[in-house]
């Protein structure tokens, strides 16, 4: 039996969406989720095969409910008119519904999902959500993941992020938080007028820094509002340079 989630905060939609599952014997809807927060336990609970994935929601949208997962199983996602997402999932052959969902264009997404050897690969998937972070839709704010906790962090509360292995650490004045990105990914998404790439392993929050000082040869270290010394390359110190003004 191939378990389905729906994850969508419209009643009626899921309704609908219920209705034409009745069609699929072979397919079994575990659990109907009303926000991403609802998504993300029921997808480690069920583990399922499929997932039908509303994009705006309350609390976190369907691309930010992605991110948290380390295993993302396979979606059709659900939209009324983000235009942006549609060119998104057309350049990564990722399919999606558009809101009202015809029932025959929702057979069609079944069974042109069935009829894959393979579900669509992650990079696919990896593709779309960079895509859409990148857009300037959730450039406002980082959805991490903290235990069994969805925590969303505005970037102005952001006090710099740090490489950490395959992962970078965004620090607050709460603490520090893990997410699954890139350094270069920030460096390219966040405001540059706001935050620095200041060593290749640190971007700092301007706003944060009281003053920076000399160090060793060229480099040298922005010290924060909370004490916290950040070494600054050559690199980086002309990028501060040329930010601040001096």
């Amino acid at each position: 039996m191939i378990k389905v989630i729906l994850i969508d905060d419209e009643p009626l939609a899921c309704e609908i969406i219920k209705k034409y599952l009745k069609y699929f014997d072979d397919m079994e809807l575990v659990q109907e989720c009303s926000d991403g927060f609802e998504g993300v336990k029921a997808i480690q609970q069920h583990q399922p095969d499929l997932i039908f994935l509303d994009i705006q929601m309350p609390k976190i949208n369907g691309f930010e409910m992605l991110e948290l997962l380390e295993t993302k199983p396979s979606v059709i996602f659900i939209t009324a008119y983000d235009s942006y997402a549609i060119k998104a999932f057309e350049a990564n052959a990722v399919d999606y519904l558009l809101k009202p969902v015809p029932e025959e264009r929702f057979r069609d997404a079944v069974f042109k999902w069935k009829s894959k050897v393979v579900p669509t690969a992650p990079q696919q998937m990896d593709s779309v959500l960079s895509t859409m972070s990148a857009s300037g839709v959730q450039q406002n704010r980082i959805v991490v993941k903290t235990g069994n906790k969805v925590k969303i962090i505005a970037v102005h509360d952001v006090h710099f992020i740090e490489a950490d292995d395959d992962f970078v650490k965004v620090t607050t004045a709460e603490g520090a938080f893990l997410k699954n990105k890139t350094m270069s990914f920030y460096e390219q998404t966040l405001d540059p007028h706001q935050f620095v790439r200041v060593h290749r392993s640190f971007i700092v929050h301007i706003n944060q820094i009281t003053k920076i000082e000399p160090y060793q040869k060229e480099s040298h270290l922005a010290i924060l509002r909370d004490g916290k010394q950040i070494p600054v390359s050559k690199t980086g110190y002309l990028k501060l340079k040329e930010v601040l003004g001096i």
